[in-house]
């Protein structure tokens, strides 16, 4: 039972320890969660702080150490299961050394990406890991860099920055796709998706133009339909890719979501995708070898880049050096249903 009469902030670590037998440095261990104290002594102390009304001071704690044991994490969309599973990997990394972290959305909102930085340094956070905003500058990173906020960047990139960052690489992949589909004999291809607001859609569509390039293939620019990355806009880009003077055989879609989402639109027209037009997708995402017919995609290491940025964070806040060049996951392509070769016309 909860001890009446007895303040919970009242209650000195030193209290703990004596009733439990142990040393006042080990209930203030066991009450960070940290792994040098054994997991049946640290849920004792743990059990026995909340019987007797203790509440751990998480702030207190930080002026002592200069370490919260917060983390943030920034990110476009986490309902984007690209993220979902980018945050995944990042979580992991982050429970094995007893970290937490904040999640944020910016919906490529630059002023809700900056208000949440300005809690984190606010809450005295140990760092941030984001996919920065669309118009994200420099200063920005800098600017958190300076006060004391270390910052690795996942997913996109930011021009002049030097922190760690890590993603795919995303031109190689989308050249995966692309010659892909050139070898099935696809001469007219599309590409679907993306933006050249976003560091990965510039990369992305020059993947796309150099591997058609490459192989003597002309590029249109009615040829490309940018757009949200999401099955909403896939779905509406079909009726634009039909519509095309010479219409394309094939799409290389920006992402997964808008390769399914253009796969339906496709099928509501009635074309049967990978016989009439052939789709591939970016990210292989779960849902893309289940949607029908089973999309034909590139995997971009998306639980690989949350690993590596958490574990550059961590190390960072223990004082080991990180390398601030870009680093690059080799992406792979994933031949599945939805391509096909070309119908003779």
């Amino acid at each position: 039972m909860r001890r009446e009469g007895i303040l919970a902030q009242k209650i000195k670590l030193s209290t703990i320890a004596d009733s439990l037998g142990v040393s006042t440095a080990t209930v203030s261990l066991a009450l960070r969660d940290s792994p040098l104290v054994a997991d049946t002594t640290r849920e004792r102390i743990k059990e026995h702080a909340r019987e007797i009304g203790y509440i751990y001071n998480r702030r207190a704690a930080s002026l002592r150490t200069s370490r919260s044991g917060i983390v943030g994490v920034v990110v476009h969309d986490i309902m984007n299961p690209f993220y979902a599973e980018i945050l995944r990997s990042i979580e992991m990394e982050l429970d094995r050394s007893r970290q937490t972290f904040i999640l944020s959305n910016h919906y490529d909102k630059l002023e809700k990406q900056r208000n949440f930085i300005d809690t984190l340094l606010q809450l005295g956070a140990d760092g941030v890991i984001m996919s920065p905003a669309i118009g994200t500058p420099a200063a920005d990173i800098q600017l958190a860099e300076d006060n004391g906020l270390p910052v690795v960047l996942v997913a996109r990139t930011v021009e002049g920055t030097k922190v760690p960052a890590f993603r795919g690489d995303d031109a190689y992949g989308i050249s995966l796709a692309t010659d892909h589909l050139i070898s099935l004999g696809h001469r007219v291809i599309a590409m679907v998706g993306g933006t050249d607001e976003t560091s990965t859609g510039r990369h992305r569509y020059h993947g796309y133009v150099r591997a058609m390039e490459k192989a003597g293939l002309k590029v249109k620019d009615a040829w490309r339909i940018p757009g949200p990355r999401t099955r909403q806009s896939g779905f509406e880009a079909a009726e634009q890719f039909l519509s095309l003077a010479d219409r394309p055989t094939a799409a290389v879609c920006w992402n997964d979501l808008v390769a399914i989402g253009l796969m339906n639109g496709l099928a509501r027209a009635g074309l049967v995708v990978s016989e009439d037009i052939s789709v591939t997708g970016y990210d292989d995402l779960e849902e893309a070898s289940i949607a029908m017919p089973a999309l034909t995609t590139v995997w971009n290491g998306q639980r690989e880049v949350g690993r590596r940025a958490a574990r550059a964070l961590l190390d960072r806040l223990n004082g080991a050096g990180v390398d601030t060049e870009q680093k690059l996951i080799l992406p792979e392509l994933r031949v599945r249903n939805s391509t096909g070769k070309p119908k003779a016309r």
